[in-house]
């Protein structure tokens, strides 16, 4: 697996609509601003997103974007898999593009590849957003507390 910039802001702008989930409406220009997006490639990745399902937006000049489910109900998998494809390294171990391979009964890395995406589905498919909400507020919070000021 490998994340695309694309794939990155994606996970990124669901995040930022995630913590800021009970405020309502987030313009597309402080997420931008926020997590160091260009604005024009949000907008492209926001109405895949939307299309998707995950996010949903108002129009005008109070308008916005927010999340379609709670942060609690997406998964990181979801947002990878729909941006980038497959999790596995490789398609011999693939669940939704398998392709067989001429010496996966010989082959001594099929093994190690199987392994590989079983530990990365086991990460991502049980983290959600809501999750790394408290993680990013967590650090965020140490943070503040361990500034000192002369």
């Amino acid at each position: 697996m490998k994340i695309s910039f694309r794939g990155d802001y994606a996970l990124k702008a669901i995040l930022d609509l995630a913590l800021h989930y009970d405020q309502g409406l987030v313009k597309i220009q402080d997420i931008a601003r926020r997590q160091d997006i260009p604005l024009k490639y949000l907008e492209q990745i926001l109405l895949s997103l939307k299309g998707a399902g995950y996010v949903n937006s108002q129009r005008g000049a109070k308008g916005g974007y927010y999340l379609a489910k709670e942060p609690k109900m997406i998964k990181i998998g979801e947002i990878i898999r729909f941006m980038e494809g497959p999790v596995s390294p490789i398609t011999c171990v693939s669940k939704s593009c398998y392709k067989k391979c001429t010496e996966e009964a010989d082959c001594v890395f099929r093994p190690i590849w199987d392994k590989i995406r079983l530990m990365t589905e086991g990460i991502v498919d049980k983290t959600t957003f809501a999750d790394l909400c408290r993680k990013y507020e967590k650090k965020h919070h140490n943070q503040e507390l361990e500034m000192y000021y002369i």
